[in-house]
């Protein structure tokens, strides 16, 4: 049985953040795995607005949380079986962890631990517990902390 996850990215349109990408992950969703590797992708690139015209890619840039979610979809989904995209406004999916990234001025991450088990999910939204919300620096100490517990 794995430890599922849903990772949600979101663009800001006007004032409000809206879902683009919900990645669902089949095992090792829990924040010393899923949660350690989204922070090493997560910081292992850029956010940009615009691209400059250059002939070789020196480092990684998002141009946008659309091309930080094409990104996050294309390094973790290395082989057939395991993550999956689903749509935006599907949230119960036997998931035991949610991860939510937005662009606040700099990447922010929300992590939900929702509860689930053998049974599946309560469906009470009080079941679901915000255990972190922070920055990506912050998000990344969050994780090692988890290991290191």
């Amino acid at each position: 049985m794995g430890t599922r996850s849903l990772t949600f990215v979101y663009e800001k349109y006007g004032e409000v953040q809206k879902p683009v990408c919900n990645m669902y992950r089949q095992y090792d969703g829990y924040p010393t795995g899923h949660g350690a590797e989204l922070a090493d992708f997560l910081s292992g690139g850029r956010m940009v607005n615009g691209l400059a015209q250059t002939k070789t890619v020196e480092e990684v840039v998002f141009n946008g949380m659309g091309c930080l979610a094409a990104s996050m979809v294309a390094h973790f989904k290395q082989t057939p079986g395991g993550f999956y995209i689903h749509p935006v406004d599907i949230t119960a999916c036997g998931q035991d962890y949610e991860y939510h990234i937005y662009d606040k001025d700099g990447l922010y991450v929300e992590v939900y631990y929702c509860g689930c088990n053998m049974f599946g999910m309560s469906g009470d939204p009080a079941d679901v517990d915000l255990i972190f919300s922070g920055s990506l620096p912050e998000f990344i100490e969050f994780c090692k902390e988890k290991e290191t517990a």
